[in-house]
């Protein structure tokens, strides 16, 4: 018997606004656009819409970005639903997978799912953007100070020891993730919303300067401000309004924790394997089945290990996987075909998850390829915190 989740709620509005170097509105403006966008798109109205979920991103840990309030700025009323979440790079998939649940226990009908931020400033460099965050938590007390005092903090680090211990555990190589960063920016190349579409070479990627070795510049993502929302809603609506859906099929979450001592390695066994248990069985399918992924890469590092993790190769053998191109156009498991976070544009969870939407409608132009089953994922911290979904254009 399937799951009675799957196909039982879809992906039926998409709200995007400008991103990348785009000044002159607050988040909350930007959010606000992105909402009204995806509520026209869903050929919905303002008093359709009776559930609400937050995300802010880095904006929200340094006291800013939108919350709750962004209800009563867009003058919303009487919802059923409503939420302000942060579970980092996880929270999209997140929003979506509450929504889906919330929908189908009868509390709401029609639930948007937003994610705004505004990191960059006029003036200022995109690193100093999340640096300046990174290095301005509070003053750390006691064994929290260590890790500071010795250079340990922001992404950056946490995410070059991952790659490095993986390199130095199965002999993943520099080529191999170069290979993720050239393949993505070629699918980049046929995005007009991607902020990078110049064709690099793998030859630009070992050029370009180091953030913290083993990762190179091209190994990590951008910076950018913007918005993006979603709506989802019940199947029986879906099939009554004016965009293709995208069924959601299965749906799973993956917190391994970290306590920091010998024989727990999150760095190369992340919580990836927990949530494609939970996805794959409510989806009933497997890695086999999946004909794309939008996966979210902050890093290329990230891309290689979760494609481990959800079984498309065995663990150790993620360099080795992706190293014949097949991720990229004309390959064998298209994968980020709108450039993801690396080339595309950094919306956190939302990056993998518009583009899944795109493609689940057919609207991906040049870089549409088969989306028969996508899998669509979200990362956040030092992959720590992970959601997923298998999407489908077909019910059932």
């Amino acid at each position: 018997m399937p799951h009675p989740m799957r196909g039982a709620t879809a992906i039926t509005g998409l709200g995007m606004t400008p991103m990348g170097r785009i000044y002159g509105k607050s988040a909350t403006e930007l959010a606000a656009d992105a909402v009204r966008t995806a509520i026209a798109d869903a050929g919905l109205t303002k008093g359709d819409i009776d559930g609400l979920l937050i995300n802010p991103g880095i904006t929200g840990f340094t006291g800013g970005g939108i919350s709750l309030p962004l209800q009563n700025y867009l003058g919303m009323t009487n919802l059923r639903l409503l939420n302000h979440m942060n579970a980092a790079g996880s929270t999209a998939a997140q929003m979506v997978q509450y929504a889906a649940l919330a929908i189908n226990a009868g509390i709401a009908r029609h639930v948007v799912c937003v994610f705004a931020d505004l990191p960059l400033s006029e003036g200022k460099s995109a690193g100093g953007a999340y640096g300046g965050a990174a290095r301005n938590p509070g003053r750390p007390q006691g064994m929290a100070g260590l890790a500071p005092a010795a250079g340990f903090f922001g992404a950056n680090t946490g995410y070059a020891l991952a790659a490095q211990r993986h390199m130095a555990l199965y002999g993943t190589n520099h080529d191999q993730l170069g290979t993720i960063a050239v393949g993505q920016r070629k699918w980049a190349g046929m995005s007009p919303i991607s902020q990078m579409r110049d064709p690099i070479t793998m030859e630009d990627y070992h050029n370009s300067r180091w953030i913290i070795e083993p990762l190179h510049l091209l190994d990590c993502c951008l910076v950018s401000n913007g918005a993006i929302a979603v709506i989802v809603s019940g199947a029986e609506d879906a099939v009554n309004m004016p965009q293709p859906p995208v069924y959601i099929w299965g749906m799973g979450q993956g917190h391994p924790g970290d306590p920091a001592r010998h024989g727990f390695d999150p760095e190369t066994e992340t919580g990836a394997r927990i949530a494609a248990e939970t996805a794959y069985a409510m989806a009933g399918v497997g890695p086999e089945d999946v004909t794309q992924c939008q996966l979210y890469d902050c890093y290329t590092y990230t891309v290689l290990v979760t494609l481990e993790d959800y079984g498309f190769c065995k663990k150790g053998e993620g360099g080795a996987f992706v190293e014949d191109g097949k991720l990229g156009p004309g390959g064998t498991l298209p994968t980020n075909t709108g450039g993801g976070e690396l080339s595309g544009y950094y919306m956190w969870g939302m990056t993998p998850l518009s583009e899944a939407v795109i493609q689940g409608r057919g609207q991906g132009g040049q870089r549409q390829v088969n989306n028969d089953v996508i899998l669509c994922t979200g990362n956040g911290g030092m992959l720590s915190y992970h959601a997923c979904l298998v999407l489908s254009p077909n019910r059932s």
